[in-house]
């Protein structure tokens, strides 16, 4: 099991770039987009563009220095003993795909067994939110939300599942609108026990 601090390191590895471009840069990027698709970007309907796309960017990738980690640093342990599972349905993101930089727009379900402690419901949230800020693909996404669970809260176990519907297949190349990518991610509990595990994959078949 990897320590939280190896943890915190490998998320500062990611977030950590000393040599980010500045915004004229990407603003200058944008402009020669434009020009490259066959319009002008001095026009008056896109004089301002660069600038709106480099404030949406910044929105569409927070991810990137935001921490996962900490989090779920803060933890409560009066809980009476509990052990049973937890589980938050239906989380709604949005993400981009990192071969076509894509929408990806889905829901994530997450649950875990505590093992003396839990988290605040919306920090489990929080987590998916970060991942989903960044450069994606889904299968990637639904390891680490489930790993950094695991790592951080070292519960008895952690289940992950997302669905969601990628638009580099839904509104490009095979244009199949209406189909959706299902992963998911069972450690600890979830994959040890079958009745566990159906237990979990049953709530995410409730909300759809």
């Amino acid at each position: 099991m990897i320590s939280n601090v190896k943890v915190l390191e490998r998320e500062r590895s990611m977030t950590d770039v000393s040599e980010r471009p500045d915004r004229a840069e990407v603003e200058d990027a944008f402009r020669t987009i434009i020009r490259w698709t066959g319009d002008d970007p001095k026009r008056d309907g896109l004089i301002e563009t660069p600038s709106r796309v480099a404030r949406a960017f910044e929105e569409f990738f927070i991810g990137y220095s935001q921490n996962p980690v900490t989090v779920l640093q803060k933890t409560f342990e009066e809980i009476e003993g509990y052990d049973e599972m937890i589980t938050l349905r239906g989380v709604r993101f949005e993400s981009h795909c990192e071969h076509h930089m894509a929408p990806i727009v889905g829901k994530a379900w997450v649950a875990y067994i505590p093992n003396g402690r839990v988290v605040g419901i919306s920090k489990l949230a929080r987590v998916v939110e970060i991942y989903a800020k960044r450069l994606q693909i889904q299968e990637k996404m639904t390891a680490q939300i489930a790993n950094t669970i695991n790592d951080v809260l070292k519960p008895q176990g952690v289940a992950v599942l997302i669905k969601a519907q990628h638009h580099c297949m839904t509104t490009r190349g095979i244009h199949k609108p209406g189909t959706d990518l299902v992963t998911s991610r069972m450690l600890g509990c979830f994959r040890d026990n079958p009745a566990t595990r159906q237990e979990f994959l049953s709530m995410t078949a409730e909300r759809d």
